[in-house]
């Protein structure tokens, strides 16, 4: 059965092979595969995969980001960044859902920007510290 054009949205449509070396700044309409090198920048309406055979030198922003392969750089998802068991992340991530597999390597910072909770009950028991340390009771 043939899909029509409006199904096939979301589906890979740029691929950076094995062998391709890319610098500067990629602009995506749609999925990204990256299985050779980027170094720059890179915009993406969709999510950005970084395979395996991947190296990323670059910023992200993206709908979601899968990382499996090296990156160097900071990632800003509008949902989710996954990273994959093999991988090794120097960079700040910035997403609303994390996941990161056994045997990833993560070295740097996450915010979670979507979580407003309430953390008022932290200063309350800070608080109660300090009334303790200047009682003298613990």
């Amino acid at each position: 059965m043939m899909k029509n054009i409006n199904e096939m949205d979301g589906l890979m449509n740029t691929i950076i092979g094995k062998d391709t070396v890319f610098n500067g700044t990629l602009d995506v309409k749609g999925a990204l595969r990256i299985d050779g090198t980027v170094k720059g920048r890179i915009l993406c309406s969709d999510c950005v995969t970084v395979g395996a055979t991947g190296v990323v030198e670059a910023e992200i922003e993206a709908d979601s980001a899968i990382i499996a392969g090296r990156m160097v750089g900071n990632v800003d998802t509008v949902e989710k960044i996954e990273l994959q068991a093999k991988c090794e992340m120097e960079g700040d991530l910035k997403t609303k859902s994390l996941v990161i597999e056994q045997g990833a390597v993560f070295c740097g910072a996450c915010n979670m920007k979507e979580t407003k909770g309430n953390l008022s009950f932290l200063n309350e028991d800070s608080e109660q510290e300090n009334q303790k340390e200047e009682d003298g009771s613990f």
